[in-house]
């Protein structure tokens, strides 16, 4: 890419590469079909890829399939008889497969049909990697002739649990069709949870999860599921208040996440100039074009001064800087300085306001919107952004360092030792099962995730993949509001609990909690904000005496928010 002059993410070149590979797509057919210019730069670079590897006598992972499909596709001969080497095929996680595999399990079964496929298109949850779920819907066209088993018996869930998954799954129109039947039986309904916002669903997650593990439940038999992983910090940090050990499967941890880290890092800089770990963090964060040759000679010059870089670069004129690193390194520095100088005097004036100015200055969310998982990194972006944002409303008087040293206390924490709960995705935990099962984030936009792009029918499947997760014990977590784009809303349960079958139930279980004392600040739609002032149990919900500036009312803690 750099011999080429482009300059697109390394990361998005390497995916669109094996896009092609997987569609086999050769590179002049990639050059052809390319239209948007970032396409058409992928398509120029995985032609100088295939050149630079066919002239190494290399192969990447995508061309064991490519390669193999080509020479079978070439030779009738040989097509033949690997067909007949392996008499016997089978293939798991069938709604898993690609057009390239399906092409070449064609090829491979070619002269015998022997094969036999085992798949669940309700749990086709990787179109975004490639599967395609028509690969199983469509399984007897591809080889006629084919018999399908239906296998309905479940030996992992409950019927309650199975009753719940078999009806949202119902809701969508491509798919084979079944029923599962469970083989343990009934059990336990299926819980929702309603919090006011994260902080109070994962507080209310861990004191019922304390209460399990007193019972003599196994740590290893817990678990938490999110759609995003944004969503984990808040659990991150009530599990950590709360005492609870927990390990996070497939992922970092929230603080340990790069675009967090570089967050934080610009953060410290902002507060101490002379850090220069941090400055190095942030330095070429988003790319201002400065390489590790130019940094080295700034490492070197500020060690010969003895200074710290940002007072190296602040004490040195334009024309010094320009005869060290260069005219147009010299001008991108000089800007950062400015940026940083600009950023300082916003947040001595107003915090609050500090934070939209850093997210238009730095555009971080930008830079790593380009990546492959940049959706992932946006959303934990504004996760940061209305964490902030949150600390600030809730403290005024809150200070940059002081934040600072907040967020290094929760991500400094030592864990506890022993077993831990898990935490993971709804991704990472296909093919896992647990018996008490927590899933979160069940709002709409969230879950389903919607925005540009959006399968619902697939958002449909992964809600189906969180349920038959759980064994016996099935909580489903929504909240009021939540962070979206960086800043606090109100919102929607989502409509996968309606499509489930489980808001209209009138056996519901509906776990409502209270986590408001006498003196926290509350605010309401209409009213305002305004001070508990007593907390009582009014059925299976809180209801709160409120002084909203001298007028007392008595309101249902669902309709109230903390501050």
């Amino acid at each position: 890419a750099k011999e080429l002059k482009i300059n697109l993410n390394i990361s998005f070149l390497a995916s669109e590469i094996s896009k092609y590979k997987n569609s086999l797509l050769y590179p002049k057919e990639a050059k052809r079909k390319a239209e948007l210019q970032d396409y058409q730069k992928a398509a120029l670079v995985y032609e100088a890829y295939e050149e630079n590897i066919i002239e190494n006598n290399l192969v990447d992972f995508d061309d064991l399939l490519m390669l193999t499909y080509r020479i079978l596709d070439e030779n009738p001969d040989l097509r033949r008889e690997t067909s007949n080497r392996y008499q016997y095929i089978m293939v798991d996680e069938y709604q898993d497969t690609n057009e390239l595999q399906l092409k070449l399990l064609k090829y491979l079964a070619s002269e015998h049909n022997n094969l036999c496929v085992v798949g669940d298109d309700d749990q086709s949850i990787y179109g975004w990697r490639g599967a395609n779920i028509r690969n199983i819907l469509e399984f007897d066209k591809s080889f006629s002739g084919a018999i399908t088993i239906k296998l309905e018996t479940n030996y992992r869930s409950t019927e309650p649990i199975l009753k719940a998954a078999n009806t949202l799954i119902e809701h969508n129109s491509s798919r084979l069709g079944k029923k599962l039947v469970s083989h343990k039986g009934e059990g336990p309904e299926v819980k929702l949870q309603h919090s006011l916002d994260e902080t109070h669903e994962a507080k209310t997650i861990a004191r019922e999860i304390k209460t399990l593990l007193s019972q003599g439940t196994h740590p290893d038999e817990i678990a938490v599921l999110y759609r995003i992983n944004a969503l984990s910090r808040s659990l991150e940090e009530g599990f950590t208040k709360e005492g609870l050990g927990f390990k996070l499967i497939g992922g970092m941890r929230f603080y340990e996440r790069a675009e967090i880290k570089d967050i934080i890092s610009y953060f410290r800089v902002l507060s101490n100039p002379n850090d220069d770990f941090s400055f190095l963090r942030i330095i070429n964060k988003p790319k201002r074009g400065i390489g590790k040759a130019s940094i080295g000679k700034l490492q070197k010059e500020a060690y010969v001064r003895q200074l710290p870089l940002y007072a190296l670069l602040d004490q040195m004129t334009l024309k010094e800087l320009e005869a060290l690193v260069g005219k147009k390194v010299a001008g991108s520095l000089k800007k950062l300085l400015r940026d940083i100088a600009l950023l300082q005097s916003e947040q001595e004036n107003s915090l609050y306001n500090f934070v939209t100015f850093f997210e238009e200055t730095i555009k971080l969310k930008a830079y790593y919107g380009n990546l492959v998982d940049g959706m992932d990194r946006v959303l934990n972006i504004d996760e940061f952004y209305g964490y902030f944002r949150d600390s600030i409303v809730k403290r005024p008087e809150l200070t940059l360092e002081e934040f600072l040293n907040n967020i290094t206390l929760q991500s400094e924490q030592d864990q506890v030792e022993g077993e831990m709960i898990t935490i993971l995705s709804i991704h990472a935990a296909k093919g896992l099962e647990f018996e008490h099962l927590f899933v979160i984030g069940m709002e709409e936009e969230f879950f389903p995730l919607l925005g540009d792009g959006c399968n619902l029918e697939e958002e449909r499947r992964l809600g189906y993949v969180a349920i038959t997760r759980a064994k016996r014990d099935l909580t489903l977590c929504y909240v009021d509001s939540r962070f979206y784009k960086g800043r606090r809303k109100m919102i929607d349960k989502s409509r996968f609990l309606g499509e489930a079958g489980l808001v209209k139930s009138a056996s519901l279980k509906i776990t409502k909690s209270s986590n408001y004392k006498k003196g926290d600040l509350v605010k309401h739609k209409i009213f305002g904000i305004g001070r508990v002032q007593a907390v009582n149990k009014a059925g299976k919900e809180y209801k709160l005496r409120i002084n909203f500036g001298g007028n007392k009312k008595e309101i249902l803690s669902s309709f109230v928010q903390s501050i």
